[in-house]
């Protein structure tokens, strides 16, 4: 039977949320990025929070250029500053510079002229000898740094970038790439865990050639990180790259190899085949994402943490004790020179010290992550929001829906606030929000547009597609028709004719349609008289049902009646046909009592007073039923329950049918039991028996009883169904565990 369908409200729930998550697992570029400035949002309603004390920033800005000189500064100022800041009981020195080119070394050549001048003309004395390789000493800064950071008493981590993209490494020059991987050696893991093979092939982010500062400055220190700065696709810094891919050897940044110094614990990193799965220092754990990536859990704008001029500390204005026990992060920061990023704070924020906040977050603990179950959570919250407030919708008013979808709206808001703050759980704000917000539109749409011109044009056309038996019981008896549906017993009917495509190969439109037409006639006029509903016609098929809208005693009796007399009617009309060279029609029935919604559904703009429901589909398999046993009239035990003894039935079999998990045991309708006569009741009685073997597996015996029926009546279809199958069971036998029921796989 086709199913009427109503959509109600709930429905665009279930849409949404099936949307929204295909969404959230597919990702929609639009949405990742709003996601992203939420994220944003987030710190903004969090506000600055004071970072710990571990971290001083030595920067080069406006005061320290006008009173040392433009940048670049010569290396010896560097090695002063080296020197102070080791002095001083720093613990780490930290470059967020790199010396990619030797200083100035043209007093150095001149030194050497006057030098080898000296000695072709046999001027050598050992004092000026000596005072002049003193000079060329004093005059060789990137010496003079490099032996500053040999001396030092902080551990000093020298910078350097690498080129993550083919166009800007074509002007490395390849005889140099083998120096320059050498000098950033003291960067690399050096505990790196691959949980497989293919683990080692994973997506990191790629370099192509690094950047690093001059051997003698590169060599002087044990420690060398990357200040490789990655923004997310709008341009803001959220996230630093704990792992950059160079060749075959993996290599940590500035930031965690300061921490991995200041500690004095070593960095590694364990990589699946999934990607990172985690980064340590020591026995610190650090979240990334599987690309690697830490979240940078930012302390607030500019300035957050202490800014020292260097020009202060190469003169000695500031006390040793804000450095002492410190990571001092050097870098410049004078406009128009330094590296300007975007971060959730600022749209203009000094580089140097994003790696400043990177490292409070890693000594501090206070981590930003993506927990482990937050996938579940986001999809959980958009299923739990959107059927709440489905649910909730369709029942409310407009008040109560809107106030009930901004509850909805900024409570999950306040959830996500909650959690960032207090937790550093970073929990997605965008898809579950916008199924909430898609639900309420959607819901509220469709209610106060959708249902109310449905309405409005239920009560204008109700005569118009209303049968006219129905619009007549409505019409005598109005409080018995439940606009909408209501659930009734009820015995459906549904009948079709046997192989009605092949016959109308042979005939021509008209003669299909006259026939068609009398036949129709006929069987509704029996339908009718019995005080059935016919519901439908499709083709040559009728669906009609007994018991609704008008009540209708013992109405299973009743449609079993009007069964056999269509058949006695068809088989009348047959003779007729015969005679005049028209073809005979055989009709297949299938009822069904039981529990069914009957009511008015449909389109806008044609509705039917129908019936649906399980009692309804299993009357529709078993009119297909029919096919298999080579019957004509079927029906359930639930009608055969209710039939007295002027009907006479058999029981045929124990089936599932398509569609049902629990089995359903039919009945055939021979007719009134005055009409039967002797071969058929032998039929039926061997049958019986027959059939009661077949079901203890009796397979000889079962075969007997199915022959001895077909001799008393050779056309009896059951009696040939049942021989067969017994046949093929005894050589194919079913499982110990066969009930007797047969499975149909077909309608």
């Amino acid at each position: 039977m086709r199913k009427r369908f109503r959509f109600r409200p709930i429905y665009i729930s279930f849409l949404v949320i099936i949307a929204g998550a295909a969404a959230y697992l597919t990702g929609i570029p639009f949405l990742e990025l709003m996601e992203l400035k939420t994220i944003d949002l987030r710190f903004a309603s969090r506000g600055a929070v004071s970072p710990g004390t571990d971290v001083v920033l030595a920067v080069i800005h406006e005061k320290s250029l006008a009173a040392e000189g433009k940048w670049p500064w010569p290396r010896s100022k560097i090695a002063d500053l080296v020197s102070k800041l080791s002095s001083a009981g720093a613990t780490v020195i930290a470059f967020d510079i790199v010396f990619s080119e030797p200083d100035n070394q043209r007093l150095l050549e001149v030194l050497g002229n006057i030098q080898r001048t000296f000695r072709h003309l046999n001027l050598q004395n050992n004092r000026v000898e000596s005072y002049i390789r003193e000079l060329k000493k004093q005059s060789d800064t990137d010496q003079r740094l490099a032996d500053s950071i040999r001396r030092a008493s902080s551990k000093v981590v020298t910078g350097y970038f690498f080129h993550t993209d083919k166009q800007s490494a074509k002007h490395m020059d390849a005889a140099m790439l083998p120096v320059h991987e050498k000098n950033i050696r003291a960067s690399m893991y050096k505990l790196v865990r691959y949980s497989s093979a293919n683990a080692r092939h994973v997506a990191l982010l790629k370099a192509f050639a690094p950047q690093s500062s001059i051997s003698s400055i590169s060599n002087a220190s044990e420690y060398a990180g990357f200040f490789n700065m990655v923004p997310d696709p709008d341009g803001v810094i959220r996230r630093m790259p704990a792992v950059i891919r160079f060749k075959d050897a993996l290599y940590a940044p500035l930031s965690l190899m300061a921490v991995s110094a200041y500690l004095d614990a070593p960095i590694s990193i364990t990589i699946t085949e999934y990607g990172v799965e985690s980064i340590r220092i020591g026995n610190l754990k650090i979240p990334a994402d599987e690309l690697g990536r830490v979240l940078i859990n930012y302390r607030g704008g500019e300035k957050t943490f202490p800014h020292i001029p260097v020009t202060d500390i190469l003169q000695g204005k500031i006390s040793s004790s804000v450095f002492k026990d410190k990571i001092v992060l050097v870098g410049v920061t004078a406009t128009g020179i330094y590296d300007l990023r975007v971060t959730p704070f600022a749209t203009v924020f000094p580089g140097l010290e994003i790696h400043a906040n990177l490292i409070d977050t890693v000594l501090s603990r206070d981590f930003l992550q993506q927990p482990q179950w937050a996938a579940g959570f986001d999809l959980l919250s958009m299923i739990v929001a959107g059927l709440l407030l489905g649910i909730i919708l369709q029942r409310v008013g407009v008040i109560a829906g809107a106030l009930t979808g901004l509850a909805t709206f900024f409570g999950y808001i306040f959830v996500c606030l909650y959690f960032f703050s207090e937790k550093g759980w970073i929990l997605n704000m965008v898809y579950p929000l916008t199924v909430v917000v898609a639900i309420y539109i959607g819901i509220t749409a469709f209610r106060y547009v959708v249902e109310a011109k449905e309405k409005r044009f239920i009560r204008s056309a109700f005569s118009t597609y209303l049968a006219p038996s129905v619009v007549k019981q409505l019409i005598e008896s109005p409080e018995k028709l439940v606009l909408g549906g209501e659930q009734r017993i009820i015995t459906a009917f549904f009948s079709d004719v046997q192989q009605f495509t092949r016959i109308c190969e042979n005939l021509s439109p008209r003669e299909i349609v006259e026939l068609l037409n009398e036949f129709l006639t006929e069987m509704t006029n029996i339908i009718l008289r019995y005080e059935g509903t016919v519901d439908k016609f499709e083709g040559d098929a009728i669906i009609a049902f007994f018991g609704a809208p008008n009540e209708l005693d013992h109405h299973a009796e009743v449609a079993c009646k009007a069964s056999i007399d269509m058949q006695n009617r068809l088989a009348e009309m047959c003779e007729v046909w015969k005679a005049l060279n028209k073809p005979e029609l055989k009709m297949r029935i299938g009822l069904s009592t039981g529990p069914a919604v009957v009511g008015n559904m449909g389109s806008r703009n044609r509705m039917d007073y129908t019936m649906m429901g399980d009692t309804v589909n299993i009357a529709a398999r078993l009119e297909g039923v029919n096919k298999a046993y080579g019957t004509y009239n079927l029906i359930s035990e639930s009608t055969y329950r209710e039939l007295n003894g002027d009907i006479l039935t058999r029981e045929i079999d124990s089936v599932t049918v398509v569609g049902k998990e629990n089995p359903v045991t039919i009945y055939e309708v021979l007719g009134y039991s005055q009409n039967i006569d002797g071969p058929i009741k032998e039929t039926l009685l061997h049958y019986q028996q027959g059939l009661a073997a077949y079901r203890i597996k009796q397979w000889d015996n079962a075969i007997s009883h199915f022959q001895s029926a077909l001799a008393a009546m050779p056309h009896d279809g059951p009696s040939k169904t049942m021989l067969e199958r017994c046949r093929a069971f005894m050589i194919s036998p079913p499982g110990e565990d066969w009930d007797g029921t047969f499975t149909l796989t077909s309608k």
